[in-house]
Order: structure tokens, then C-alpha cells, then sequence
């Protein structure tokens, strides 16, 4: 007995150190206000330098010691609050919006070269803006009778938001043309149906008022392009194209940089191949094509960069054009993933001469998607030019949590195109419609005459993406008269157009990837709106998020729209949100409000 007393002894002292040094773990969801989970907010155990983020759904795993048991809990806009988890180990915080807390952050953003800790642990640097944005004209309205055709380029792009995230989050309002309504639009997955047989994607088509003017349509027309499992995706062979010039060398480029890349790697398989270029003041190549059953090679070859010297953009493309040439696979995925703030200061720097080489390039079936990051001399222009050129995709990364979006859950989307040049054409039914507007898209307007053209190119869609397009439409009434106003002819309009229910016939031309020649699709929507009730998550959500983006650009087309209607419609149309994406977007639009109210006062 005398030694099963002793042994107790020793194990109860040992459980006591145990515990006193390694640590109690504490587990938890910081919500906002709302009881919306908050990703990426600041969890530290006060005294020391230990501290965590939240993920996509709010949740944090951090550990105390007996010394150390007062929890920290921080994010921009909210006030800070402090917990005691002593005894605990499941702690759910809620944080209160603090307008106060966002009038001192716009306060840094207006300051020049000024560091200051504007909420809790979370520390704000604002540096002098350079950026610069391609100029946006918001589409107007077009008159049926003289514009029956609206030709656009698919875009699947969504730069834009995760941008438009980071300027909110960093306490300032974005620049108006940073603003690009599709690409938020777009940032979100919507629940369409999956296409069937053949045929790589699916129409989705829904017609209901238009919340923000009510004695207007409002027409959401998705595609849904095909999940592809990842075992059926051809091999790839991928160049790394990777800034490391001066303007790289801050924390949320480089060393963000870094470790997005790390993510994308553990998806590729060792039938992928991937090559290291980089580009500072020369260019060179830092790893030939490698198999990615050779991970540490390549995260080793990811760790020895640093960031130093000027910008040879020109230089570093086309190199990195060279190693992918060398290395083509006939039946594969060949693709530049380049990675850069966007600041072309030495060699080949003009728009013109970038389209020119990409262009060459994309015609040999090697496509290049831009990954930007960093802020203060950020180059959204150059950028978009060289994805929307090169066949591929534009993602901002503004933190880990979108490095691991783009790159790990939207994978297949990110590198596999499964249709190219897309191309849609609606044609509007002057009997039902008087005047329509494209929300967004200002950029990949095409003429009437390209949608038959196959020279011309167009957007892409990647395995499992979805595309969302919106038109507000005003209806004609019974007594309009369709007279174009002209001198030297008239509209008649065909019996068709007058005695068909036919809104409007949508038309959609494709390729496959590996063909030239463009096949077609064909629809009708009919003049059937169901009440704004009775529409789905889909419709009500999208529409939030064209509010939400005309009230930054500060549209002429708000109509009704409010900061608070555009919160209650993404509030209700929120639906399952596994991943938190539309409960950031809630929390974003009461963020950029308090914003509003604090510039304008």
C-alpha cells in the first residue's frame, strides 16, 4: 500500500507540472454582434507572446498555463475584450462593434507614414497609395428597341472583393473603381444544379422585382460549370512565375506568399510537375521542373527566397514562358501561377507588350493566372490584363484563409479549364422589355458581331466554378409605343415578339479547351417573375451583393438601397454557409457602413 500511496504521490505531482507547464487547452467561436462567426479575429494569452486567428467558422484552439489564464479577444471595428479561462476549457466570445474603434482606424488610414494599434492586439500600417485601378464607366441603361443585343465575356474573376475586404478591413473605404460588382458577385458559390451529359456546365435562370425598385424585373441568370474529382484532372505542368523584388519584402507579401504556395502543393500529385521562376532585378530560374513527389525539394527551394532589388517583369515572363515551352504536355494542364504586388518598373512594362506575348503564348495552350498581393503600390491593372489575357484566373490574397479558398477548396476551378471563350448574348423581347442594365461587367462588354466570331476571345470556366450574372430590367407597358425616333426607319415588331411569352432568348457560345471551333446553347425565359418571397437563396444573395457594391461605388442606380437593406437581404438569404463566406460579407456591409458614417460626419 505504502508504495501505491508513493506512486499516487508522484503521478498527482507529476499531472500538477504537467499542467502548470505544458498548458490547459481552451477551445471556442468568436462571434460579432450578430452571432455571425468571425474569421481571422485575434485570440492572445495576455503576458506573453503566445496567440492565434480564427478560421473560417470563428473557431480558435489556444493553451494557457497556470500562471497565464487571461484570453484576449480582438478584431478590427469591435471592442476588445478580455476573459478569464481559468478552470475553463470551451470559452464563446461575442465582440460588439465599436464605431469608436473605426473612426481611430479611419484616422490612421488618413495619416501619412504613421503606425498606430488601432484595436487590441491588431496593429494598422498605412502606407503612402500608389495603387492603381483600371477606370470603370457603371453600365447604363440600353433601350431595347435600339440595343436588343447584350454580348458579354464571361468573367469568373473575383479579385475584387477580397480587395475590397482588405481596404475595409484596414479602415478605410475602397477606391471606387476598385469596386467591380461581377467579381464580388462572383466571389460567392451559389446552389445550382450540375450539368448533365456532354455538356460542361448548366443555365440556371430565375426572374423576380428587383429589391432596390420595385416597378423593375430583376433577372440572375448562374452557370455551373462540372465537378471534375481530382483523381480524373490531367497532369500538370506549372511554373512558379515569383516576384521578389524590393517591393515584396513586407509580411503580407513574401512571406504570405510562401506559404499560399505551401497550400497549393499539397493538392498536386506526383504526376504534377512544377518549376520555380523569379524575377527581381535579373530573372533566373531557381528550380527546373520538378515532380512533385519531391515536395521538399520544392518548399526548400519556396524558403530560400528573399525579397530585394527592382522589378524585371518583362524578363521574368518570359523565362518563365521558356520553361514552360521546354516542358509541355500535350494532354495536360499547362499553366504560370505568377505571384507579385503587380509593380512592372523595369523591362517589359507597357500593357501593350505584355497583351502581345501572353497572347502568343495562350494560342500554344499555355494559360497564366495572377495571384496579387500586398497593398500601397498594388497594380490591380497590369494584373487583370495579364489573367483575362492568358486564359486565367485573378485572385487577390489578402490573408491565409483566401491563399487556402482559391488555391485548396476552389482547386480544381483555380487550374482546370473545362470551357473557354464563353460567351453569352441575350436578346430582349421589345413586347416585355423597354430598357435593360448589365450589374457589372463594364470590362468584358463585346460587340454584337464578336459572339459569332471565334477569333475573338472570351472568358473561362474551371472545373466546379460558378458564374452569376444579373439584369435589372424595366418593363414595357401595354401602351408604349416602339418607335426608334428615327428619320429613315421604323421598328416593327414580328408577330412572335408579340404574341410569345418569350422575356428573352439567352444564347451561350463556348469551346472546349483543346478546339477552336465555338458550340452553341439556347433558351427562353419567359415572362413569369415569381414573388421576391419565393426565390432562392441564390437571387436574394446575389442581389445583397450587387447593394453592397453599388452603394460603394456610390451608383446612380441605388434606387431604394441602403446600407441596411442590403445587410437584412444578405442576412436572410445567408442559407447553410458552411464556410462562412456570407457571414463575412454581413459583417463587412455593418463595417463599411459605420466607415460611411464616420468619413461623412
Amino acid at each position: 500500500m505504502k508504495l501505491n500511496k508513493t506512486s499516487f504521490t508522484i503521478a498527482f505531482f507529476v499531472l500538477l507540472l504537467t499542467h502548470t507547464v505544458f498548458g490547459q487547452k481552451i477551445t471556442g467561436i468568436v462571434y460579432d454582434d450578430n452571432k455571425t462567426p468571425l474569421p481571422g479575429a485575434s485570440v492572445y494569452v495576455k503576458g506573453t507572446p503566445k496567440g492565434t486567428a480564427t478560421d473560417f467558422d470563428g473557431k480558435y484552439e489556444i493553451e494557457i498555463d497556470a500562471k497565464h489564464h487571461i484570453l484576449v479577444f480582438s478584431f478590427v471595428g469591435f471592442k476588445t475584450k478580455e476573459v478569464n479561462a481559468k478552470g475553463k476549457t470551451v470559452i464563446n466570445v461575442t465582440l460588439e462593434q465599436d464605431s469608436a474603434a473605426l473612426e481611430e482606424v479611419v484616422v490612421v488610414g488618413m495619416a501619412k507614414m504613421e503606425r498606430k494599434s488601432a484595436v487590441g492586439a491588431v496593429a494598422h500600417f498605412v502606407i503612402p497609395n500608389n495603387e492603381s485601378y483600371a477606370t470603370v464607366k457603371e453600365n447604363d441603361f440600353k433601350d431595347v428597341t435600339k440595343n436588343p443585343l447584350s454580348t458579354f465575356s464571361v468573367d469568373v474573376d473575383k479579385a475584387s472583393y477580397s480587395n475590397v475586404r482588405r481596404h475595409i478591413n484596414n479602415g478605410n473605404l475602397p477606391p471606387t473603381d476598385a469596386v467591380r460588382i461581377e467579381e464580388m458577385i462572383n466571389y460567392f458559390n451559389y446552389d445550382y444544379q450540375q450539368p448533365k451529359g456532354d455538356v460542361p456546365f448548366s443555365i440556371n435562370t430565375e426572374l423576380s422585382t428587383c429589391p432596390w425598385n420595385k416597378t423593375n424585373l430583376l433577372l440572375h441568370v448562374g452557370l455551373q460549370g462540372k465537378d471534375i474529382p481530382m483523381e480524373d484532372l490531367p497532369p500538370s505542368n506549372i511554373v512558379f512565375l515569383l516576384d521578389v523584388s524590393g517591393s515584396m519584402n513586407s509580411p503580407n507579401k513574401l512571406p504570405l506568399l510562401k506559404s499560399s504556395l505551401k497550400l497549393l502543393l499539397e493538392n498536386l500529385r506526383p504526376e504534377d510537375r512544377v518549376a520555380i521562376v523569379v524575377y527581381a532585378g535579373n530573372s533566373g530560374l531557381v528550380l527546373p521542373s520538378t515532380s512533385c513527389s519531391e515536395k521538399k525539394t520544392i518548399i526548400d527551394a519556396l524558403e530560400s527566397l528573399s525579397a530585394g532589388g527592382s522589378t524585371a517583369g518583362g524578363a521574368g515572363l518570359k523565362l518563365a514562358y521558356k520553361v514552360a515551352n521546354e516542358n509541355f504536355l500535350k494532354k495536360g494542364n499547362n499553366r504560370i501561377i505568377m505571384a507579385t504586388d503587380g509593380d512592372f518598373n523595369v523591362g517589359l512594362s507597357s500593357n501593350s507588350e505584355m497583351e502581345q506575348l501572353i497572347t502568343s503564348e495562350r494560342e500554344k495552350g499555355i494559360a497564366i493566372s495572377v495571384l496579387g498581393f500586398g497593398m500601397g503600390n498594388y497594380k490591380d491593372d497590369k494584373m487583370e490584363i495579364i489573367a483575362d489575357k492568358g486564359n486565367g484566373n485573378y485572385a487577390y490574397i489578402d490573408n491565409l484563409l483566401e491563399a487556402r479558398k482559391v488555391l485548396v477548396s476552389e482547386f480544381g476551378g483555380t487550374l482546370y479549364t473545362i470551357a473557354k471563350d464563353v460567351k453569352f448574348q441575350l436578346e430582349f423581347n421589345p413586347a416585355h422589355v423597354s430598357k435593360y442594365r448589365l450589374v457589372g461587367y463594364e470590362n468584358r462588354l463585346l460587340n454584337d458581331e464578336d459572339f459569332e466570331d471565334d477569333t475573338k476571345d472570351a472568358g473561362e470556366i474551371g472545373a466546379g466554378h460558378t458564374v452569376t450574372a444579373l439584369y435589372e430590367i424595366i418593363p414595357s407597358k401595354n401602351d408604349e409605343k416602339n418607335d426608334r425616333g428615327l428619320k429613315y426607319q421604323t421598328s416593327e415588331l414580328t408577330n412572335q415578339a408579340l404574341e410569345s411569352n418569350d422575356l428573352i432568348t439567352l444564347k451561350l457560345r463556348y469551346k472546349k479547351p483543346d478546339k477552336n471551333k465555338s458550340l452553341l446553347i439556347e433558351q427562353c425565359v419567359k415572362k413569369t417573375p415569381v414573388a421576391i418571397n419565393q426565390t432562392s437563396d441564390n437571387f436574394m444573395f446575389s442581389a445583397s451583393v450587387a447593394e453592397f457594391g453599388m452603394l460603394l461605388r456610390n451608383s446612380k442606380y441605388l434606387g431604394t438601397t441602403t446600407w441596411e437593406s442590403a445587410y437584412n437581404l444578405a442576412k436572410e438569404s445567408k442559407g447553410n454557409d458552411e464556410e462562412g463566406y456570407r457571414g463575412e460579407l454581413i459583417r463587412l456591409i455593418k463595417s463599411a457602413e459605420l466607415l460611411n458614417t464616420t468619413v461623412q460626419e
